[in-house]
């Protein structure tokens, strides 16, 4: 496990912060409440097995915690990955992103009393968004339905919300963590990516993309969720970031998908991550020189659509 240090030496920002107004804006209307942030303690690692035997002692547990599945044609998985749900809990949100096959049928049958949401827009970052307001739990809990995470793991997360901590992330890149499935270029790509964000906000994540992640309800109207496709899993790893929440990561396995193709692309969904990460980075002399950088792109793109609108020919012509 890994304590994130944001803001000053052992001290997390005091909020509250102004929630984003890109989240939820129909879901919380007026001024989210005043919440203390915890303080923050200098980071440090502790092995996988003494966060077992710590979950193993805790008693039962009196908040109400759901599971968020977005999951598109993946009815070969979807039992695999319901019939592990451990009994921590309480609630599964199903968000369905127009699925062409059997994946709600047998979603229903293995787990009759699912939730399941039928997306209305498309991409991963709209399915997280729409299942996040439909959930009900105290603690809210997002995996994929690939059958790449193991739901068995949720009791490490929800340990480290009942001890004080926000935003809980999983790791492959950590001491008792790994990937089955990685590629050299999506682990190098990583790399590369955990090393800016760790630059950029002073922290010391080990992994960035990730989508294995739990944290409390409280937090909502303070996560970005404006991201549409895969990039939304570090705009919300991001904006907890920028919030000054206490971050842990624990340490996870990575498995291949069960059955069928993913659907990330690596180059595509990477340059999205560098762009999402460039946007938000608006702090100290590199971020003014970022942001002024794309200002200038834009302006430029912008000032090439006029002329190209100015020199096109009449459509209708004598």
């Amino acid at each position: 496990m890994t304590v994130q240090r944001n803001g000053e030496a052992g001290e997390g920002r005091r909020g509250p912060l102004p929630p984003s107004p890109r989240a939820f804006p129909e879901a919380f209307p007026e001024a989210f409440p005043e919440v203390p942030l915890p303080r923050v303690v200098p980071g440090r690692a502790v092995e996988r097995g003494a966060v077992e035997r710590a979950v193993a002692r805790e008693g039962p547990r009196l908040d109400k915690v759901s599971l968020v599945i977005p999951a598109m044609n993946e009815a070969t998985n979807i039992a695999w990955v319901l019939g592990h749900v451990p009994s921590c809990i309480d609630e599964v949100v199903l968000v369905d992103g127009h699925s062409r096959d059997a994946t709600v049928m047998i979603a229903q049958t293995v787990r009759p009393d699912i939730h399941v949401v039928e997306q209305v827009g498309t991409g991963k970052g709209d399915a997280l968004r729409e299942g996040f307001l439909a959930a009900t739990g105290d603690h809210i809990v997002m995996i994929d339905a690939d059958g790449s995470m193991a739901p068995d793991e949720i009791p490490h997360f929800l340990h480290f919300l009942d001890n004080g901590y926000d935003f809980v992330k999983g790791s492959r890149f950590m001491g008792g963590g790994g990937s089955r499935d990685i590629t050299r270029l999506r682990r190098s790509g990583n790399r590369v990516l955990v090393g800016m964000v760790n630059r950029m906000h002073d922290t010391v994540l080990t992994d960035l993309c990730y989508g294995y992640v739990a944290f409390h309800r409280r937090c909502l109207p303070y996560l970005d969720l404006s991201r549409p496709g895969f990039e939304v899993e570090t705009s919300l790893t991001i904006s907890a970031l920028r919030a000054g929440f206490r971050i842990a990561e624990v340490p996870s396995l990575e498995m291949p998908r069960r059955h069928g193709h993913s659907n990330l692309h690596v180059v595509r969904d990477g340059t999205r991550v560098l762009r999402t990460l460039l946007r938000e980075h608006d702090r100290g002399p590199s971020g003014r020189a970022v942001q002024q950088l794309r200002r200038l792109v834009h302006e430029r793109a912008e000032h090439r659509d006029r002329a190209s609108v100015a020199t096109a020919p009449d459509p209708v012509g004598p």
